[in-house]
């Protein structure tokens, strides 16, 4: 027996799926079945058709016709007994014998057909055996895998463990006095590909409007990990013309819908007639070994009066910072009077404060390289694997006494690449296709909420997943520098007024 090609084809002799097992071109296998309805003899019981070169045999289904061609000398028992098994075959693949669950399945049967038939010649297999071989299920690549996967979960736990270690550490070493050591000599340890550490502190002001957050933009150099305050007018250029030609642009310090809505719908403030806007912004950048290379905080208190009434008063200051902060004040209030007793008021005690203005009374500055004063620490370790990266997130609340609300840390993700799979999670997860960017998205983080981590995998290289940047809301004020009481000059007798507090980046 030498079978040439096996065929499902329609009536009209159209081919739907077809398998040469001998050298045969293409145009060769449609004239051939082409020819095939027009050498069928109506009226007549037979199985095949013989022509001067080949023979055809055949079994009708329903509208579809399983065709066997064959050298003429072939013995025509054993093609009666392979087209049977062909034909049992093709239900077991389709669902339905048409043209449509044919191609859908085509694959699946050319796969069935070559366990059938090798080089022209029958093989002695049964359907049983067709279903087995074609699945290709096999033991040893179970046991591989699945010891593949216990490995997996044992480096992800080892880094955890180590990077745990090492924050203990580095607390330990803060409260003795001593210099926190390094993340760098991680490298030789289990975890493969090394290991990269980041703490980064960024904050954001809560508007009326919302904005559009830009991606984050990666430095060209490998020293920095993350740069604050630096949105770039290219992105806004984008975004203008992203919402003029339609497209609705959301928030992404929008942690949840829930909490934009809060922020939608918040009460106005109630507003005095003396009403002060404590505002500080920061700028911060830190390297991926963990260390602080710049942190400067920029504080003042804005002065608002509606009331010309209240126009010569004195603000009770109380400073209760200890980080070494630098006050000064304007140029017009008295200076040796806020030295001695902490009031801001007037050289001249008879002129009034503006009336229906913001003024800037007083203005703090703080810079420092000294890595306990960082709010909140960002440790980032990508860790190289056999499919791309596993990257292990953990942040950690460093002031207690702070509550940071609708947190979002930014992750840069490599391009073209898809979507990460994420493993474990506090909090939700924003994919951000556009900008390349997971976003991990916290509601709250506080005292009672001061850790966290995020795992997930992805195609790509350490390298890839930096600069991370947070932004969050927080309504307390870093320096701790409060107004306690307004009062009037002549007199002393308290005045009422309300207080606005924002602790933001400094985007400028």
């Amino acid at each position: 027996m030498v079978l040439l090609a096996a065929a499902v084809c329609t009536k009209a002799g159209k081919a739907i799926v077809s398998r040469q097992f001998v050298e045969m071109t293409r145009t060769r296998i449609e004239g051939l079945l082409a020819a095939f309805p027009k050498l069928m003899n109506t009226g007549k019981q037979h199985t095949f058709v013989e022509t001067e070169s080949v023979r055809y045999v055949y079994q009708p289904m329903e509208k579809l016709y399983m065709v066997l061609i064959t050298t003429k000398n072939s013995n025509i028992l054993e093609d009666l007994e392979t087209l049977r098994l062909f034909s049992r075959v093709i239900p077991e693949y389709c669902r339905a014998l048409e043209e449509n669950e044919i191609s859908e399945h085509c694959f699946d049967l050319i796969f069935a057909f070559d366990e059938i038939v090798a080089l022209g010649y029958r093989e002695n297999v049964n359907l049983a055996q067709i279903r087995t071989f074609t699945e290709m299920d096999s033991h040893e690549e179970k046991v591989f895998r699945a010891v593949r996967e216990t490995q997996e979960r044992e480096a992800k736990a080892e880094m955890r463990r180590k990077a745990k270690e090492l924050q203990q550490a580095r607390r330990d070493a803060e409260r003795l006095g001593k210099k926190a050591p390094g993340f760098g000599g991680f490298g030789s340890s289990a975890v493969s590909g090394g290991s990269t550490a980041a703490m980064i502190t960024e904050t954001i002001i809560e508007t009326d409007k919302p904005k559009v957050a830009p991606a984050p933009a990666r430095p060209s150099g490998p020293s920095k990990a993350l740069k604050l305050g630096a949105k770039g007018k290219e992105v806004d250029n984008f975004v203008d013309k992203l919402k003029s030609e339609g497209e609705t642009i959301m928030s992404s310090n929008m942690g949840k819908r829930a909490s934009e809505a809060t922020k939608v719908h918040a009460p106005p403030i109630n507003m005095e007639s003396v009403h002060m806007k404590i505002e500080e912004k920061i700028t911060l950048t830190c390297g991926r070994d963990g260390g602080l290379q710049n942190m400067e905080l920029h504080g003042m208190i804005m002065l608002r009066i509606s009331d010309d009434k209240f126009g010569r008063i004195r603000l009770h200051v109380e400073n209760e910072d200890k980080r070494g902060v630098q006050l000064q004040t304007h140029p017009n209030v008295d200076k040796k009077l806020f030295t001695a007793e902490s009031l801001i008021g007037l050289k001249n005690p008879e002129k009034s404060f503006p009336v229906n203005s913001d003024v800037g009374v007083l203005k703090w500055r703080l810079q420092t390289t000294e890595e306990s004063f960082i709010p909140l620490t960002i440790n980032c370790w990508p860790s190289e694997s056999g499919s791309g990266c596993d990257v292990n997130i953990e942040y950690e609340l460093q002031e207690d006494n702070l509550e940071l609300n609708d947190v979002v840390i930014t992750i840069p993700l490599p391009s073209g690449v898809g979507a990460p799979v994420i493993g474990e999670i506090d909090g939700e997860y924003r994919h951000d296709s556009r900008r390349n960017t997971l976003e991990w998205c916290l509601p709250v983080i506080d005292a009672k909420n001061k850790s966290g981590s995020l795992e997930f995998s992805i195609a790509g290289q350490p390298n890839d997943f930096f600069p991370v940047q947070v932004s969050f809301i927080s309504k307390k004020n870093y320096c701790n520098i409060q107004v306690t009481k307004v009062t009037q000059v002549d007199g002393n007798s308290p005045v009422r007024f309300s207080t606005e507090t924002t602790f933001l980046v400094d985007s400028s």
